[in-house]
């Protein structure tokens, strides 16, 4: 099926395959979680921070930080794992998913920065650390580093749309080819920039060794955040996929289908590898640490269970899914292992920190903190739609065979 041979919705069957209406359900939950959110949204920058969350100076991180930040980015991560296998390493199969993992990362990264600006107390002083640098600070590192690496997200992603509007707009074209022209500094740039930041978010927990538990703490936390964003970029490439097949596949040309289950294959080998090599060392840094007897406490159990059921399991799946070439067991380890990364960031950020605290006085985020963060996570989704609605990210536009 060539580009041309494209299903193209036609005006009553638009509705139907996901246009903006509300006649779908989706749409009308879509509308009711964005109303909502907005309405919060106004709530919290009027009424304060305090109007919205059960933040304290007890627990002065929550939910925002730990799902909207910590998981936003990890999950982001198919950017720079997709671009260096196909740029870098040469797996120029992997041509297909570069895109689409490219606008994915570049829309988890934009909307951490927007989820940021409802945890911070004065969200207008997010600019600050360009002009009053604290070097030595780990949090000054991540902000510079997300700040510089969501710019590069944009020019790889800039590709899409100026190719969308080039018909209207000519000039385009040379920042175009600009951009293609640069894609390999690009990619190194990039996860370069990752390596330091996803390691950093790991490494801001370093200064509350008395308040994260033993099995969640240590030295080597930093490592592990790095790790396992490596876990999270391919899973979500897979996991992405997964949704993208059964949903917009109307837009999708020979190209992206033929190469579809190649991609998962090889992306469910490489997770194997990588998820049996964390788990080993996490296994390793908790019997150095000799934290063997907290295993048989209450945080013992759940650490058994994000380890084994969230790590070796899907890893295991992963490794037999790839061997026998079953696309529903791979795509089915990448669910439980997304799963697992935000379980993880969940275990640091919450469940396992101030743990020692009576039950009484252990955070919980209130019912709005949830409402904004999935007001978030809509605003991500309804922003991908329109882009695979518009923009060449899951087809090559027919002008331009060479753009990935």
């Amino acid at each position: 099926m060539a580009h041309h041979d494209i299903v193209i919705p036609t005006k009553d069957r638009l509705f139907h395959f996901g246009e903006f209406s509300l006649r779908t359900t989706g749409n009308k939950i879509t509308a009711v979680i964005l109303a909502v959110g907005l309405i919060l949204t106004i709530i919290r920058f009027t009424q304060g921070i305090g109007s919205v969350s059960n933040l304290s100076d007890t627990q002065p991180w929550g939910l925002w930080i730990g799902f909207d930040l910590l998981c936003g980015v990890c999950l982001a991560a198919g950017g720079y794992f997709t671009t260096v296998a196909c740029y870098v390493m040469g797996m120029k199969h992997f041509h297909s998913a570069v895109r689409p993992a490219v606008t994915t990362a570049f829309l988890g990264y934009g909307f951490v920065v927007v989820a940021l600006l409802y945890d911070l107390g004065h969200p207008l002083r997010l600019p600050y650390m360009f002009f009053f640098p604290g070097t030595t600070s780990v949090l000054f590192e991540v902000g510079l580093c997300v700040a510089t690496y969501v710019t590069v997200l944009f020019v790889e992603f800039s590709v899409a749309p100026c190719e969308w509007l080039a018909a209207k707009f000519p000039f385009l074209l040379k920042w175009r080819k600009l951009v293609n022209a640069t894609n390999i500094l690009l990619t190194i740039f990039g996860v370069t920039l990752s390596t330091l930041h996803q390691s950093s978010l790991g490494a801001l927990y370093l200064i509350a060794p008395a308040k994260l538990h033993p099995l969640w703490y240590s030295s080597f936390i930093p490592m592990f955040f790095f790790v396992s964003s490596m876990i999270a970029g391919g899973s979500m490439v897979i996991f992405e996929g997964m949704f993208a097949h059964k949903g917009v596949h109307y837009y999708m040309d020979a190209t992206h289908m033929k190469e579809a289950d190649e991609i998962v294959f090889s992306f469910a080998k490489a997770e194997a590898f990588i998820m049996f090599a964390y788990f080993m060392i996490k296994l390793i840094d908790m019997l150095v640490q000799a934290n063997f007897p907290y295993l048989f406490s209450g945080y013992g159990f759940w650490w058994i269970v994000e380890m084994f059921g969230f790590v070796l399991f899907p890893a295991l799946v992963y490794a037999k899914g790839a061997r026998t070439r079953d696309i529903s067991q791979c795509r089915f380890a990448a669910v439980v292992a997304v799963a697992g990364i935000v379980l993880n960031r969940f275990n640091v950020s919450m469940i396992a920190f101030n743990y020692a605290l009576p039950s009484s006085e252990r955070y919980v985020p209130s019912i709005w903190e949830i409402c904004i963060s999935m007001f978030v996570v809509t605003m991500i989704v309804t922003a991908y739609r329109f882009i695979v609605y518009h923009m060449p990210v899951l087809y090559e536009h027919p002008d331009f065979k060479d753009a990935h």
